[in-house]
């Protein structure tokens, strides 16, 4: 039996609200007129597009506004990049496991994070059916690391999407802000799922593993991005956060305590998982679980979620990154008007 869980607006709130509007060394709308332009984004769907995206829209649109509609398997993972030097555990040596794990569980969208030009056509050519989101952060195309959305194309079209920077000068590619030494981006998308003829947004993140102020300024521009997209539809973060659930980014991101958003995100292991405990997603191509809870994917409101899962698949002591992928199935919850 699977477990549903349905997340509704009762989680008790702090009494004040903060407001708020990434290569690594050692580590790694615009839609139709009248939408905000949530950063260098892809102009999509503008004639044609439009004119496609309706067609699947009104497909069975008769059907109840609140049907749940197929599930969605999310993961989010940052495979290591792949120039460092990881002596036995460098690229060649554990793209294959990669792989198996990527194929194993089948995820519909993937946010990936180090992930440079290489890997990712090494990986789309090993597990075909999927198209990407995002460009590369140190100019913009396909230079450095990307923070690049796979999702497969058989399923979803897409609406509109782009990449900022998380910086003082978010649309100017390879902008650095806030303490960081690294470019540090976030790639999203706006997504028609045809079978369930919903939309949603994702977007996903890789903060800096350095500056304390860059995260938390960078959680913060995540959050104003998000409430200003032009539609309601709910949203799905993917991200290496290099910040665990006790530091202010997190907290920011969860809107817990006072200083918490107001958007509210939910981490969904901790939906299903509450009092887990052994938790940590760094692993340092070591196995080893009992740091931090780095990596999540996160909900909005407008999602049940069935399961979610923190991934250790391993092969004779080898692992696929020094991070371990994270999992969830998510349900469209009903529509609120």
């Amino acid at each position: 039996m699977s477990l549903t869980l349905t997340l509704t607006l009762t989680r008790a709130r702090g009494a004040g609200r903060g407001r708020g509007r990434g290569r690594d060394d050692d580590e790694d709308d615009d839609e139709g007129e009248g939408e905000m332009v949530l950063g260098l984004g892809y102009r999509v769907l503008r004639v044609l597009g439009v004119g496609l995206l309706a067609c699947a829209i009104g497909l069975g649109h008769a059907k109840a506004q609140d049907a749940e509609g197929p599930g969605l398997e999310v993961m989010s993972f940052n495979i290591r990049y792949g120039t460092a030097d990881d002596g036995e555990d460098s690229w060649a040596n554990r793209r294959e496991l990669l792989f198996d794990v990527i194929r194993e569980h089948d995820a519909d969208i993937i946010g990936i994070q180090e992930g440079l030009r290489f890997q990712l056509d090494e990986l789309r050519a090993a597990v075909p059916g999927y198209t990407e989101i995002g460009v590369a952060r140190d100019d913009g195309f396909q230079a450095g690391e990307y923070a690049a959305i796979l999702y497969k194309t058989q399923r979803f079209a897409l609406a509109g999407g782009g990449t900022f920077w998380f910086s003082d000068q978010p649309e100017t590619p390879g902008s650095i802000g806030w303490g960081a030494n690294l470019p540090r981006i976030c790639s999203w998308g706006r997504l028609l799922d045809i079978q369930s003829r919903r939309m949603f947004f994702v977007f996903n993140v890789h903060l800096d593993h350095q500056s304390q102020e860059s995260r938390e300024r960078s959680a913060q521009l995540l959050v104003e991005r998000i409430m200003a997209r032009s539609h309601s539809d709910p949203v799905i973060v993917t991200g290496d956060f290099n910040a665990g659930e006790d530091n202010p980014a997190m907290t920011y991101l969860l809107g817990l305590g006072a200083a918490g958003s107001e958007l509210e995100l939910y981490d969904t292991f901790r939906v299903l998982h509450p009092d887990s405990t052994e938790v940590g997603t760094f692993n340092g191509f070591s196995g080893e679980s009992t740091g931090p809870k780095i990596d999540a994917v996160l909900i909005s409101e407008g999602w049940k979620v069935e399961t979610a899962a923190i991934v250790r698949t391993s092969r004779d002591g080898r692992y696929p990154s020094d991070h371990f992928p994270v999992t969830a199935a998510l349900l469209v919850g009903a529509r609120e008007h």
